[in-house]
């Protein structure tokens, strides 16, 4: 998944940054409310961390765009302002969580992997396709019962394939879940990752269509 992270605490954001790629996450860190509109216009996110006080657009500002533009996607806001009023504010405006600096990283992804979820309106943690079964809480992917050791990139582009089950994934939309802005991208990397999950998990589970993307195969097929 990828997340956009909107903090101008240098300190902070370079430690959410870090920890959200450890745990498998591409992360874009802004530190303007401006730049972060920006980013939102040119980008899919499928969660965004949004500080209240922030230089350029407020983060209050951000989030009133948003949800008055009817885009639904997760937001938590992260910040200091710790009043019941301030709580209740932020989430009047749209924010799907609100969590109070400093918090527990655990917990904050956590937070982020349940509203991610009832975003998806998905009924628990747990993706499933044919014998596979990948749990998205503990990062655990089984096949016909049995644990898969996978990679945190393996792990990312399975994860992009099982939600959009039904659809051709293109490869953009892996390299977007896999990487955050600055990364680079090797050129066969995304061939590469596919290569090991058909070792792993199957030859035939992941389906080329040539000039478009990938897709998995048919469960009845």
């Amino acid at each position: 998944m990828r997340i956009l992270l909107v903090d101008d605490d240098p300190s902070l954001g370079a430690t959410v940054q870090s920890w959200l790629q450890l745990d498998g996450y591409a992360v874009d860190w802004v530190l303007r409310g401006d730049s972060a509109a920006t980013a939102l216009q040119t980008h899919r996110y499928d969660c965004v961390l949004l500080d209240r006080g922030l230089p350029g657009t407020s983060g209050d500002e951000l989030l009133r765009h948003l949800r008055n533009g009817k885009d639904l996607v997760p937001v938590l806001i992260i910040t200091a302002r710790d009043t019941l009023a301030d709580r209740i504010e932020g989430l009047d405006l749209g924010a799907d969580d609100y969590l109070i600096k400093p918090f527990d990283l655990e917990e904050m992804s956590a937070r982020i992997r349940a509203a991610v979820r009832r975003h998806a309106s998905q009924a628990n943690n747990v993706l499933k396709h044919g014998e596979i079964e990948l749990d998205l809480a503990s990062k655990r992917v089984t096949l016909a019962g049995e644990p898969v050791q996978l990679t945190v990139r393996e792990l990312a582009v399975l994860h992009a394939l099982m939600l959009r089950r039904q659809h051709i994934v293109k490869r953009a939309q892996i390299e977007e879940a896999l990487y955050g802005w600055g990364d680079e991208v090797e050129s066969n990397a995304i061939e590469v990752h596919i290569h090991h999950l058909r070792k792993k998990l199957g030859s035939g589970l992941i389906v080329t269509v040539r000039g478009l993307g990938y897709r998995l195969k048919d469960e009845h097929a």
